[in-house]
């Protein structure tokens, strides 16, 4: 049997399950109302846009001057033939808005994430990740081959205590957790893992890209709303391509010398383009914007809650949290892709959630709040999720997993 046909075979199961998902083709920009090919204008209700400047007209107009400036895009690595003056701008901006000495950007922060913990495991060094980490952080310790790793329950101190008893004496030992956990929306407890690497003399790393612009009085994120922003022995990695302007990139904020190492070894740096500098101009702007309009930030966590309240009076009740991810639990997998369906037949773009994103039986469709909608908007997607969960016989204690 060839590849294709297996492949094939793969995708008719998938169909007959009802697990596969159908990826609809976007005619607009993203926004609280998009269009899709084929269906018109729906509310958006998946995107990371959580502070709606995507297409704010200055980020886009700061995307098109780089473009005229700087080209289309850097056409090698930083090495061979130099960085754009527009990155340095960013990750200048980047380290303060952080509260970190330095900062360097990558094309993702996956590839970020993977160049991070490759880099930090060129000794004989420990990881300790939590068990709910980001794909990329679970990819990256795979590629890090570090010389002992060890996941600890989710957001669970003792047992990350645990886990750094039992571990071997190694050279560096690295705490990686999510700063917000993206598929159920809670946060880390930041105090408590700071404190707990402090104790092991090891090193926390937090990946925030739910965090930033969303999370912290000023949109700082996790570190700003547990008090630890500009603390020692915390290296920050985060996004560009959500509440930071919504195009591309990722960054790793932390120490002066990590960020000249990793610019000088980190082999995403050393064989992979850099970030485009029109990116890196709009993103610049989208900072700007966040420093210069804190009711954004105000604004996004009142719609959030909104949110959370129609939800709840609508007859389901989402899993509960302080980011602008606002997952409903539905169970199996094929709910939750029929759920999706149901909803953007009403005009409600919400993605549903199932194994392997998520564990077998706890899947989940995803809202995600922008501080771009308004209240009618968010009424209205809320009506339309109570519809669907009576259609599928969903109560609130069902919604929550219990």
């Amino acid at each position: 049997m060839s590849l294709e046909t297996q492949l094939a075979a793969e995708l008719e199961a998938m169909e007959e399950s009802g697990a596969l998902k159908s990826i609809p083709i976007l005619s607009s920009p993203q926004g609280p109302v998009i269009e899709l090919e084929g269906r018109g204008e729906v509310l958006c209700l998946c995107s990371n846009d959580y502070l709606g400047l995507a297409n704010h007209p200055e980020v886009v107009a700061a995307a098109a001057e780089g473009l005229s400036r700087y080209g289309a895009g850097t056409a090698s690595v930083r090495f061979i033939c130099g960085k754009f003056a527009a990155h340095v701008e960013l990750e200048r901006e980047l380290a303060e808005f952080c509260g970190t000495p330095a900062a360097l950007t990558y094309v993702s922060c996956w590839n970020a994430n993977a160049a991070l913990l490759d880099a930090l495991c060129d000794v004989p060094a420990a990881i300790f990740s939590d068990r709910l980490n980001h794909a990329s952080i679970i990819d990256g310790m795979r590629l890090a081959r570090p010389a002992h790793k060890a996941v600890y329950e989710h957001s669970d101190p003792d047992d990350l205590r645990r886990a750094l008893r039992e571990a071997p004496p190694v050279e560096r030992r690295l705490i990686v957790s999510d700063g917000v956990f993206s598929m159920e929306g809670d946060l880390a407890p930041m105090r408590e893992l700071a404190q707990i690497a402090a104790e092991h003399d090891a090193t926390l790393i937090v990946d925030d890209s739910h965090g930033l612009g969303v999370v912290g009085e000023t949109g700082r994120g996790v570190l700003e709303r547990f008090g630890l922003l500009g603390r020692e022995g915390i290296i920050l990695t985060g996004t560009l391509g959500k509440a930071l302007g919504g195009a591309a990139g990722g960054f790793v904020a932390g120490g002066v010398a990590l960020c000249e190492v990793l610019e000088q070894r980190s082999r995403a740096q050393l064989f992979s383009n850099g970030l485009p500098p029109s990116v890196a101009c709009s993103a610049r702007r989208a900072l700007a914007e966040l420093r210069q309009r804190p009711d954004l930030v105000t604004r996004l966590r009142a719609n959030t809650e909104a949110m959370r309240e129609a939800i709840a009076r609508s007859g389901l009740e989402p899993l509960p949290g302080e980011s602008a991810i606002v997952p409903i639990i539905v169970g199996a997998t094929r709910d939750a892709i029929r759920a999706s369906r149901l909803l953007l037949e009403r005009g409600v773009y919400a993605t549903g959630f199932g194994y392997p994103v998520v564990p077998e039986g706890t899947a989940r469709v995803r809202v995600q709040v922008s501080a771009a909608l308004s209240i009618a908007q968010i009424e209205r997607a809320a009506e339309s999720i109570g519809e669907v969960g009576r259609e599928l016989g969903l109560q609130a204690r069902e919604s929550l997993g219990a």
